[in-house]
């Protein structure tokens, strides 16, 4: 008979091989940086590969133009108006005060030294085209680089994704600080800027409009928008006469969410694709058979945008993975501390998941629901005017994590919302919540707290 003993005694040894094996496996489940890779391992080479990734995402979102410099350039000759007649171009010339105005901006990382002190001491003219030209040289100007000849003058000029989704903190002057990768530029005016090309015939000829007509859709945008459709349906203006550009979207806290844009059309790297080739006018490879419809979108249609092939190389489709790899790193925002009554957020908390209904859509942590997140202007309570431009008619759930920091301009695609606070009570309102306004005014402050 074997011993009572016996089985305890084989099942010590195997509770500490066990506990020791638990106890190696959370080590290295704990592992976060690459020097905790062993060399020549698949996880060093993973590791190597999102290093990579990572870096020529950075590069590709900041300096890239995908070639689009033969349509801002060759095409439109904006080059010419930024350098004036006294440096090769035409007219005036803009300065770095002009610059700012529209709502570029200046990476302070990227000045020398001597003009930032200038810049503080005001002793640099800001009113001097050859101020901008000495930015531009620099890579200063976030989302615009220009190119030169052989002899110094300006040649042309292309435009990165950063033009739109990066801005600065502002702390070295007004436009002039650091570099905030994926946050909106709400102050860039898109439609001075391109109106300030002497040629706009490649975009007259596009849309089919005179001169004057496509001044005047240009001057209706504003500050912080752009009609990502114009080029496709030609619609410039809703029905009540206002504007049909939308606010420019942010491009942080885009990991795990399907579809990038206020009423959907596709993931992130589509849109990366869309926009380099559609938007941008760079030379590259896109397919989509949707804009093939020429009832929806005729111009798009009547342009072939629906299968674009490039004429030369193409310059985009390899940048896409790692443009998205990039991307999807690009965390939202905290808010500042302070910036939010905590014990008003906690309240605001459970009412999102409970009375108010927001979780059912604004899934946390997401904050949008995972897999297709649309409805219809219907189930939001307002109405399809921008909906109907996109495929499927619909409107994206937004991500509400970083929205504090989007407020300028207002909320929804088109601003129609001015406060946070404004964007609940119509919720209130459409949903028949019958929210207290102390419940309502809880909300904000949680959502001031994502």
């Amino acid at each position: 008979m074997r011993p009572r003993y016996a089985s305890a005694v084989l099942f010590v040894p195997f509770a500490v091989v066990l506990a020791a094996s638990l106890a190696s496996n959370h080590v290295r489940a704990q592992r976060s940086t690459p020097a905790a890779a062993r060399p020549g391992t698949f996880d060093a080479i993973i590791e190597q590969n999102a290093s990579e990734m990572m870096g020529r995402g950075a590069q590709i979102f900041r300096f890239d133009t995908f070639g689009d410099e033969a349509f801002w350039g060759s095409a439109l000759k904006l080059h010419q108006a930024i350098a004036g007649a006294r440096f090769g171009g035409v007219g005036p010339g803009v300065g770095p005060a002009t610059a700012l105005a529209v709502g570029l901006k200046v990476d302070a990382d990227m000045v020398p030294g001597p003009v930032l002190a200038a810049i503080r001491s005001g002793s640099l003219d800001l009113n001097d085209p050859a101020n901008t030209l000495a930015l531009l040289d620099a890579r200063a100007v976030v989302g615009v680089t220009a190119f030169k000849g052989a002899g110094g003058a300006v040649t042309g000029m292309g435009i990165q994704c950063a033009l739109c989704h990066s801005t600065v903190d502002d702390s070295f002057a007004p436009g002039i600080g650091r570099r905030l990768d994926g946050w909106p530029n709400r102050d860039l005016n898109v439609g001075a800027i391109v109106a300030l090309s002497p040629d706009l015939s490649v975009v007259n000829n596009l849309l089919g409009t005179d001169d004057a007509t496509t001044r005047r859709v240009l001057a209706s945008w504003g500050p912080g928008k752009f009609d990502a459709e114009l080029f496709l349906d030609g619609k410039a203006f809703r029905p009540d006469g206002k504007s049909a550009a939308t606010l420019i979207p942010p491009a942080y806290g885009l990991a795990g969410v399907n579809l990038h844009t206020y009423t959907g059309w596709g993931s992130v790297p589509y849109w990366n694709a869309f926009v380099a080739n559609l938007e941008m006018h760079g030379g590259g490879t896109f397919f989509d058979p949707r804009l093939a419809n020429k009832d929806q979108f005729p111009i798009a249609a009547k342009a072939g945008f629906n299968n674009v092939r490039p004429q030369g190389g193409d310059g985009i489709t390899s940048r896409l993975a790692a443009l998205h790899f990039y991307q999807l790193a690009i965390p939202a925002p905290t808010p500042p501390a302070g910036s939010f009554d905590a014990r008003a957020a906690e309240r605001g908390q459970a009412a999102f998941n409970g009375v108010a209904r927001c979780s059912t859509c604004h899934v946390p942590p997401l904050f949008t629901e995972p897999g297709w997140q649309m409805h219809t202007g219907e189930e939001i309570g307002i109405d399809n005017f921008q909906a109907d431009r996109s495929p499927d008619h619909r409107y994206r759930t937004t991500p509400l994590r970083g929205a504090w920091s989007r407020g300028k301009g207002g909320y929804y695609h088109d601003g129609r919302y001015p406060t946070l606070l404004a964007v609940v009570q119509h919720y209130n309102q459409a949903l028949n919540l019958r929210l207290s306004d102390s419940e309502m005014n809880d909300l904000v402050e949680y959502l001031k707290s994502l």
